[in-house]
């Protein structure tokens, strides 16, 4: 038996099964999750269908519901942190900061206002365009954010009046269970539904009759699965996905006074930020200074268990991205590439790995040229604007990306050419509810946050009232 259960119409439901829940620090199970049955998710669905009758109806009964929501899961924050640097890895101080930060959007969206928009309002008619709910949603999130991107589909989807059933990545259900049972005592049954399991329920989920919304978090692969299921039922899909966001320094950098701010662009929760500095262009008579500058600051960081106080980086998450880096790490110094520090797994237990700063690695090779999740960062000589602009866009990806100079309007000029859904001016992964965020080209579609978000997660109803 697991010690976190699934929610279906506000209920604490057990499962048939559980699985074994890895602690990356360790790898090793260290707790179970249930397994949910395809018999149970058709409960969780039904129990969504039938809370979405009433739910839609008031929208001032759902905002005070959202406040509830967000007072009640940042009073559960050093309950849901322990839990969630268990499963997932990172820092301790990360996972309050990450609970915290999904309270602060469930309250955002507690207070976003629902517009309505008049088109014509003359001698013959009033016309109005309304935001309604779609229906019941289908949200898959992934396991480098579990409870943060949780709170980015519920804050919108249930404001707007639709139900959901959600369902963690396998690999961090934990964390999310515990949410939904926090929230579970302020939210009315049915409004939001919470179960795991492996991807074979995920696949059920996005071929189930009664979602009228898909929101999926997660792999470009999984996105394109989850979009060719979507399309026999016209279902609605928000997918972000994954990204190889290129960060570009132009010549007037100071490289010291920047380091700190790459390094975090980059290695924030080990790398497995999917709009994180992926590949990091510079210009030839900088790229000396700063590989050595990334090197000293890579080599200093404090590699361990997110559970140790003066852990700084966690492990990577799971054995399989684990396997990935440690591959395309090797690939690329085969390949020619220098490692100015790491370039390696760390001895003993768990899926820990040198931060790395690459040297010599360009496109061509896969640590380049594919999204690598993890803490090893290319570093990559260029000679003018156009040629890097032309290589950084040179992708199927398209998340994000940013521009470092000492002149901001500069920066923002070559920004402005970046074929991507955000554009940083030295910054990088500066994000926040009012935000829009999503990706072009393979990285998505649709956007998460801000009223944009807030739109996916409805359909347009024109009402108009003659007066003739």
């Amino acid at each position: 038996m697991s010690d976190v259960s699934m929610i279906i119409d506000g209920e604490r439901r057990a499962a048939p099964a559980t699985f074994g829940v890895v602690n990356p620090a360790t790898g090793a199970v260290h707790a179970d999750a249930p397994d949910c049955s395809r018999e149970q998710l058709d409960e969780a669905f039904a129990a969504a269908a039938k809370a979405f009758t009433d739910w839609r109806r008031d929208e001032d009964a759902r905002r005070a519901a959202l406040r509830q929501a967000s007072a009640a899961l940042r009073g559960a924050v050093d309950r849901i942190a322990p839990v969630l640097t268990a499963e997932q890895g990172k820092p301790l101080k990360a996972a309050r900061g990450e609970a915290n930060g999904a309270s602060y959007w469930l309250n955002y969206f507690a207070e976003l206002p629902l517009q309505r928009e008049v088109i014509q309002d003359d001698e013959r008619a009033r016309a109005e365009v309304v935001r309604r709910p779609v229906g019941v949603v289908a949200a898959i999130t992934p396991w480098n954010f579990p409870v943060m991107l949780a709170a980015w589909k519920i804050g919108p989807a249930l404001l707007a009046g639709n139900t959901m059933v959600l369902k963690p990545s396998p690999f961090t259900p934990r964390s999310t269970l515990l949410m939904a049972e926090v929230l579970a005592e302020v939210l009315p049954p049915g409004v939001l539904n919470v179960v795991s399991g492996g991807d074979e329920l995920g696949r059920w989920m996005t071929a189930h009759p009664v979602p009228r919304k898909i929101s999926f978090t997660g792999s470009v692969a999984t996105g394109k699965h989850i979009a060719a299921s979507a399309a026999p039922d016209l279902k609605r899909v928000t997918l972000e996905l994954g990204g190889n966001d290129a960060a570009i320094l132009l010549d007037d950098v100071n490289p010291a006074e920047i380091t700190e701010r790459l390094f975090s662009g980059a290695f924030t929760n080990s790398g497995q930020v999917c709009s994180a500095i992926k590949r990091l262009y510079v210009p030839q008579r900088l790229h000396g200074d700063v590989v050595d500058a990334l090197a000293t600051r890579a080599a200093a960081a404090r590699v361990g268990d997110g559970m140790d106080p003066q852990t700084e980086l966690g492990p990577v998450q799971n054995r399989p991205q684990f396997d990935r880096v440690r591959e395309l790490v090797a690939e690329a110094l085969a390949g020619g590439a220098k490692a100015a520090t790491g370039g390696a797994p760390i001895d003993g237990p768990g899926y820990f790995f040198q931060p790395t700063i690459l040297a010599g690695a360009t496109e061509g090779t896969r640590i380049v040229d594919e999204e690598q999740f993890g803490p090893a960062l290319p570093v990559i000589p260029y000679r003018d604007v156009d040629e890097v602009v032309a290589r950084a866009n040179g992708t199927m990806y398209g998340l994000s990306g940013s521009v470092w100079s000492a002149d901001p309007d500069r920066a923002l000029a070559v920004a402005d050419r970046l074929d991507c859904g955000t554009a940083w001016v030295n910054t990088h992964i500066a994000l926040g509810p009012h935000q829009p965020f999503g990706g072009v080209k393979w990285s998505g579609i649709g956007v998460e946050n801000g009223p944009w978000g807030l739109a996916a997660y409805t359909d347009i109803q024109v009402q108009y009232v003659a007066k003739n």
